[in-house]
């Protein structure tokens, strides 16, 4: 079987599982996993990130980094954007913010509260959180969360500390998508912690 078919398979697959659910909630819900397990094997091709690759043969997006959070036992994969529609498929990464790996800076990584940044309300102060890319890992504490107003608040520069945020629409329970709340997860450098 060719790529191309096996790619077309594949599709027809998570469309039948999505069609199984009923519900267009399901769909995304289906997409978004499957689209982690395609990131996850082209983060495995592409050297943590040191090379592009892309997850299916027409996407305009590619894995940049791994999010562990050993604590839920969470791992996404991290892309390099996060235009609206690179976050339909994960995590992605904020261009102006520091690098996934970088040594210092600020890094923002945001996603769907409704998928992969669903757990965010769970994060405790204290838990730890790894970020790998092309750069190497680094490590990070959580120092905080709360809720911003995006009117009102923008994201700072990415020399402006050194740390993670982690960031998604609020509320978790909102039945219409988007709103100009957002939920922020504060984590900062652990000590010694970058490779």
């Amino acid at each position: 079987m060719n790529r191309r078919r096996a790619w077309r398979h594949l599709m027809v697959a998570a469309l039948a599982l999505a069609a199984g659910l009923g519900l267009s909630a399901g769909w995304i819900h289906a997409k978004a996993a499957l689209a982690q397990v395609l990131l996850e094997r082209a983060w495995a091709h592409s050297d943590h990130g040191r090379r592009m690759q892309r997850p299916w043969p027409w996407a305009d997006i590619a894995p940049l980094a791994r999010l562990s959070v050993p604590r839920l036992q969470r791992n996404l994969i991290v892309l390099d954007g996060d235009s609206g529609q690179a976050l339909a498929f994960g995590p992605g990464w904020t261009p102006g913010s520091a690098r996934p790996g970088a040594a210092s800076g600020l890094t923002v990584i945001s996603a769907h509260r409704d998928t992969q940044f669903g757990f965010l309300k769970a994060l405790r102060a204290g838990d730890r959180l790894r970020l790998d890319g092309p750069a190497g890992a680094s490590e990070y504490q959580v120092e905080s969360s709360r809720v911003i107003d995006s009117r009102q608040h923008g994201l700072p520069p990415a020399d402006s500390e050194d740390g993670l945020w982690l960031v998604t629409c609020y509320p978790f329970d909102a039945t219409v998508p988007g709103g100009p709340l957002r939920y922020v997860v504060k984590a900062r450098r652990a000590d010694g912690a970058a490779s």
